[in-house]
Parts: structure tokens; C-alpha cells; sequence
């Protein structure tokens, strides 16, 4: 299973050092919230930028904000390696896909902990990730919401059923245990962001999730 630290539980000051203490990481997470689509306020592409130059990590772009479209050339230019939005912020997420691929960027939706797996059925042949949320988007150190387990469950028998080639990524409450019951529901991808940027050990919290 892949280790994804969230950098909203970094410290900001010295965004640089942090990331040098995740090297033994797959993913680099990156939450973007606007205050609107939930009730936070976060980064924009300006630190995307100024951080990619100090990491060959893979950048996982998550877009927590109304209008993920009016902001997509942004995050791509910034360096982005992946770009997921939510199915609840958009009318067109064929276009918005469509874009992505377009300019080299994989593609991914997420949902609420409310929303159902039927409303990404449509979409589940052209994404390559699927991010589940298993607390509600907005702040960091919440705890795992286990009735989302059941989607980890439906997405995998999903891609199974039907050849599909997404990546599962879940996101929220992420611990050795609440690891473990992701990666037995199918679950490719977590990300950690307290587990491991309030350890002094970093490197040991990621070698812990793996396990």
C-alpha cells in the first residue's frame, strides 16, 4: 500500500525541511480548501510551485473548493502530478477529466462521506484514482468514520467486476489500525497527515503504515 503524508498537518514556516523528513514516502498530498466548498481556508497553486523543486515525490493534488475547474491550468503549471475533485463541486466532470489527461495530469474524484458510490459510476472507466473520504473534508485530526468502509469494499468488487484500472485512496483518521482495515477493503493509497507530521519520527510512522 502506498503512504501518502498530507502536508496540511506540516508546519508551514518550513515547508522544505518537512518535506525532506517524508523521503521514504510514495506520494506527496496536497489539500486545497477555499473556505466555500468546506469550512477552511488553505493553500493555492503559489506553494504547489514554490515546493516542487524540493521533491521528486509524486504531487497529489486534492481540490476541496467550489469551482475546481476555473483553477485547473494552475495547479498543472505548478507542477501537480495528479489532480482529484469533488463529484459534488461540477456538472462537467467529463471535461474536467478530459483536460487532465490532456495535459499529462491523472485524473481523480472524490466524495463526501454522504455521497454515495453510485454518483462516480459513470465516471469509474476514465479516472485513475478514486478518493474516498473517511471524515469530513475541512480539518485535519478528525477520526476514521467507519461506515465509509463500505464504499472502500463497493469501489474494489467495482474494479474488479469491470477490469477498471483507478487507484483507491482514502483520506481522514489514518493510523496503523484504520491502515490495516483500509488495505483489507482493497485500498491502494492512505493518507496520513497527523500520524506522521506530529512524530518526531517521520520516517518510522510511514516504515508503521506500510506494515
Amino acid at each position: 500500500m502506498k503512504i501518502a503524508p498530507s502536508i496540511l498537518s506540516a508546519d508551514f514556516s518550513r515547508l522544505k525541511e518537512e518535506i525532506d523528513t517524508i523521503k521514504e514516502a510514495d506520494w506527496i498530498h496536497i489539500d486545497v480548501m477555499d473556505g466555500h466548498f468546506v469550512p477552511n481556508l488553505t493553500i493555492g497553486p503559489a506553494v504547489v510551485k514554490a515546493i516542487r523543486p524540493h521533491s521528486d515525490l509524486v504531487f497529489d493534488t486534492h481540490l476541496m473548493i467550489s469551482d475546481p475547474g476555473r483553477y485547473l491550468d494552475y495547479f498543472i503549471d505548478a507542477g501537480s502530478d495528479h489532480i482529484t475533485f469533488h463529484i459534488e463541486t461540477v456538472d462537467n466532470v467529463d471535461a474536467l477529466i478530459g483536460k487532465l489527461h490532456a495535459a499529462g495530469v491523472k485524473a481523480g474524484l472524490s466524495l463526501k462521506p454522504a455521497t454515495p458510490v453510485s454518483d462516480l459510476k459513470p465516471y469509474l472507466d476514465k479516472v485513475d484514482l478514486v478518493l474516498v473520504m473517511s471524515v469530513e473534508p475541512g480539518f485535519g485530526g478528525q477520526s476514521f468514520m467507519r461506515d465509509t468502509v463500505a464504499k472502500m469494499e463497493e469501489l474494489d468488487r467495482l474494479r474488479s467486476e469491470n477490469g477498471y484500472g483507478y487507484e483507491i485512496v482514502v483520506d481522514g483518521g489514518i493510523n496503523e489500525s484504520t491502515a490495516a482495515i483500509c488495505e483489507s477493503a482493497g485500498v491502494d493509497v492512505v493518507v496520513a497527515g497527523s500520524y506522521v507530521f506530529k512524530s518526531a519520527d517521520r520516517a518510522k510512522q510511514i516504515r508503521r503504515l506500510r506494515r
